[in-house]
């Protein structure tokens, strides 16, 4: 009897064993039909797969509501919505990222920026989490666009920079971590700004913004809004904050900058006082060994994008005025040394010198323009004088400079003289740069800037510089003549500095530049 009871066990063991694993197969079948309102399909690892926490509904009480809210956005959706798609919504980690989601969505609803009525637009939401978040939620009218679509929550794709609605379609637009992500974020944001009807709000994600200045540049993208709330979160991977930032659209026309006006002073806001603060000081003594002093003052420069976050301007730009040759600064020093934070600049050199124009043809990336920097458009004299302290990269060529019409203003003059076309330097600037934009300058025009920075301050093209690097030319102390001071300029050091100090007091930061 002993040889046949042991099969019977083994056997009795097996058929418990399936029985146990039906079972288990059974209730997953019927805890996902039920609470998800989906089927249980290959794609949901019905068997061993790990169960979605629970996620809390504003406006419910417990598990049991909110399960019953997100089966219902779900059902919702309508048949589009295929098993599989079903499957993937209940993975763990698409409702990590939906209850992120979801949280930010429910706080906007408690403070009045969005409400379950709100037609809303979710913008380079490529998987749709934010869109299904939405109608989790309550809210029923809620769509997403990205480059691609992703039927049925991502139902429109293409070009970002032309979405496919109408002016003021929408009460809500969630741009997520869009102007982060794109290349263009001044377009994008003027384009998502045009979808959102007047007094309703759209909110943006980023990561930046953790300074004045690239919050101010970044409430600047949004033609005809205005910010009405700013608070840090955690961001789904917990490993950096995020900042979320609420905007209002306003009544009206778009908002015009004073770019385009004459006459204008410069407001100096708030960003722009912060950066000043961290600036190097400025050197109050004249200094005895000049060539030596300002050498070494260029290490305690501090640069603006070693300071604050640049992101979200529409172009950059790098303006060399007095340029010289190709070596003496663009290659040398902006490209190999200012810190540009990935972004790609373009470049500008004005120089009126005929000896270094063929030079730069053959440099890819930088726009020469043969003129005079000066107040107006006209022909000038230009002259090449050499200067026992200057020893210039181009060939030991002298430094150029603008002659005075009419003759000589006391100055100490060479016989190398010819007319060359002068630029209303201020005028070309406006012409060429917005507020949006990023503009970094250096200019060494042997003196004229006693003449082009006052005409920037009257024209009000000072507004659009960001950042300057400006050496000022003053009767200073010569390295190759000791006890005697450079004939070739009239003007004392504390009128340079007077010069920086007008400057920075307008919100520009400047630096002493050798």
């Amino acid at each position: 009897m002993a040889p046949t009871a042991k099969p019977n066990l083994v056997r009795n063991l097996i058929v418990r064993a399936l029985l146990f694993f039906a079972s288990v197969f059974l209730l997953r079948f019927v805890y996902v039909v039920t609470v998800y309102g989906g089927s249980c399909t290959a794609g949901d690892y019905c068997l061993f797969s790990p169960l979605a926490e629970p996620l809390t509904v504003a406006g419910t009480t417990g598990g049991a509501s909110a399960s019953a809210a997100v089966a219902s956005a779900h059902a919702g959706l309508g048949s589009s919505a295929t098993p599989a798609v079903r499957a993937l919504w209940t993975s763990r980690e698409w409702r990590k990222a939906v209850e992120f989601y979801s949280a930010v969505f429910q706080d906007l609803v408690a403070e009045g920026f969005l409400s379950p009525a709100s037609k809303s637009l979710c913008v380079d939401a490529p998987a749709g989490h934010e869109v299904l978040a939405l109608k989790e939620i309550g809210v029923a009218v809620a769509i997403g666009v990205a480059r691609k679509s992703a039927p049925p929550l991502v139902v429109a794709g293409g070009d970002l920079l032309h979405l496919p609605f109408e002016n003021g379609t929408f009460d809500f637009v969630f741009a997520g971590q869009s102007l982060d992500r794109s290349k263009q974020p001044a377009d994008l944001a003027a384009e998502i700004a045009r979808t959102l009807r007047p007094h309703w709000f759209l909110v943006v994600l980023t990561a930046s913004g953790g300074d004045a200045y690239s919050l101010h540049t970044l409430a600047k993208l949004f033609p005809g809004c205005s910010v009405v709330r700013l608070r840090e979160i955690n961001s789904p991977d917990s490993s950096k904050a995020l900042r979320e930032i609420v905007f209002q659209k306003q009544d009206g026309t778009l908002i015009v900058s004073a770019d385009g006006n004459s006459d204008i002073k410069c407001p100096i806001p708030e960003h722009k006082l912060q950066i000043l603060q961290s600036a190097e000081p400025l050197i109050e003594e004249e200094p005895l060994k000049p060539w030596i002093t300002f050498k070494r003052n260029i290490q305690n420069v501090k640069y603006l994008p070693s300071i604050a976050d640049i992101s979200f301007k529409q172009r950059y730009i790098y303006v060399d005025v007095g340029a010289r040759s190709y070596g003496s600064s663009i290659g040398s020093w902006f490209r190999k040394q200012y810190p540009k934070q990935n972004h790609t600049f373009e470049i500008y050199a004005i120089e009126a010198d005929r000896a270094f124009h063929k030079e730069y043809a053959t440099k890819k990336g930088v726009n020469l323009l043969p003129y005079a920097a000066w107040v107006r458009n006209e022909t000038l004299t230009f002259e090449i004088n050499h200067d026992p302290d200057n020893h210039d990269v181009g060939k030991g060529r002298g430094m150029g400079r603008i002659r005075p019409a009419g003759g000589s203003d006391g100055r100490v003059t060479s016989g190398d003289v010819h007319p060359i076309q002068g630029l209303d330097f201020a005028a070309w600037l406006k012409k060429t740069a917005t507020e949006r934009d990023y503009v970094v300058m250096k200019m060494d025009v042997e003196g004229t800037e006693f003449d082009l920075v006052p005409r920037l301050f009257k024209t009000g093209a000072i507004c659009l510089i960001d950042e300057l690097f400006l050496e000022c030319h003053y009767n200073r102390w010569q390295k190759c003549c000791p006890g005697q001071r450079s004939p070739k300029y009239p003007n004392i050091y504390r009128e340079c500095l007077n010069l920086f100090k007008s400057l920075r007091n307008a919100g520009v930061l400047v630096h002493q530049w050798w």
